[in-house]
């Protein structure tokens, strides 16, 4: 499955299929977020909040082709990525694009 944040792919005629997306939300355990906090007091990258969203980035990411496969699309084009916080150390994760067909 190609993918690609452009609206169009060079050299390919594209059939719209529609709207794909995937989402997900996740969360650090207690004792990495507790760790993390204590981390703001001396500043620095939080790591183990960037493996959180890498990973919640990949399975929204899965989400959504596995969608597009559903249509029999080729790829998805304009994929975009949102994130919002659900609560304390939570936070969703949205990839959406348009399922396209090579015509």
């Amino acid at each position: 499955m190609l993918l690609v944040t452009t609206e169009t792919i060079t050299g390919k005629e594209l059939e719209m299929l529609g709207l794909v997306k995937g989402s997900t939300i996740q969360t650090v355990n207690a004792f990495k977020d507790i760790g993390s906090g204590l981390k703001t007091l001396v500043g620095g990258e939080l790591g183990s909040y960037n493996e959180m969203m890498g990973k919640a980035r990949s399975l929204a990411t899965e989400r959504m082709v596995k969608e597009a496969d559903a249509l029999g699309a080729d790829a998805i084009v304009g994929i975009r990525f949102s994130s919002a916080s659900v609560m304390q150390s939570a936070a969703e994760i949205m990839a959406y694009g348009t399922a396209v067909k090579f015509i």
